[in-house]
């Protein structure tokens, strides 16, 4: 049997997250996936026997690839301000990069169930969690159960983005002006959040 070549495997995950992730389009066949990536559908198949497992790799990657870098921010020595600039920092870039990534991965979530979410870490959630509770105490974040401050934190974030293909044209606003938007969610996400001294 010869080697696969993992270059065009990745190129086949690659391509299929940019059309699924970057371009939206939720339903691409694997024919749409192979014309796109430059190879045949036979090519794909031997990669990915079916649609289903290409989905569910291009699924695990995107959710161990953020997975990785917002727990990379929850577990860092910064100060619990500077974590959580961080993880907007990471979320955005990455919501701004595959604009339906999320939309996405909910959807597959609640399709194929708990089998797809099982190598989530829950021990940097807890520890944010635990060091949001501390600031609390400190009165620099509003008192609040520590999971409703996560959830705001990435409700503010995601669904501005999740909601783009309606708020364009109810704002009227281009592309490039809902992106300046965006950008400027960070700090008033951060002044939303975090007390003024």
């Amino acid at each position: 049997m010869p080697l696969k070549n993992t270059g065009t495997e990745q190129l086949i995950k690659d391509t299929a997250k940019q059309l699924l992730f970057g371009e939206g389009k939720l339903h691409a066949t694997t024919q749409e996936i192979a014309d796109a990536a430059g190879v045949n559908r036979t090519a794909l198949h031997y990669y990915f026997r079916s649609r289903d497992q290409l989905i569910s790799a291009i699924f695990q990657d995107a959710m161990q690839g953020l997975s990785q870098r917002l727990d990379e921010c929850m577990l860092s020595e910064e100060s619990f301000k500077v974590k959580t600039e961080n993880i907007i920092a990471v979320f955005l870039r990455d919501m701004l990069r595959f604009p339906y990534q999320e939309t996405f991965l909910i959807t597959e979530i609640n399709t194929f169930g708990k089998k797809l979410i099982g190598n989530i870490q829950s021990g940097p959630v807890k520890s944010y969690l635990k060091e949001a509770a501390n600031e609390m105490e400190k009165g620099t974040i509003e008192k609040m159960n520590p999971i409703h401050f996560l959830m705001n934190l990435f409700s503010l974030l995601s669904y501005p983005i999740i909601m783009a293909p309606l708020y364009k044209p109810l704002f009227r606003v281009s592309e490039k002006e809902f992106q300046k938007l965006i950008d400027e969610r960070g700090k008033l996400i951060i002044n939303l959040l975090f007390k003024k001294k």
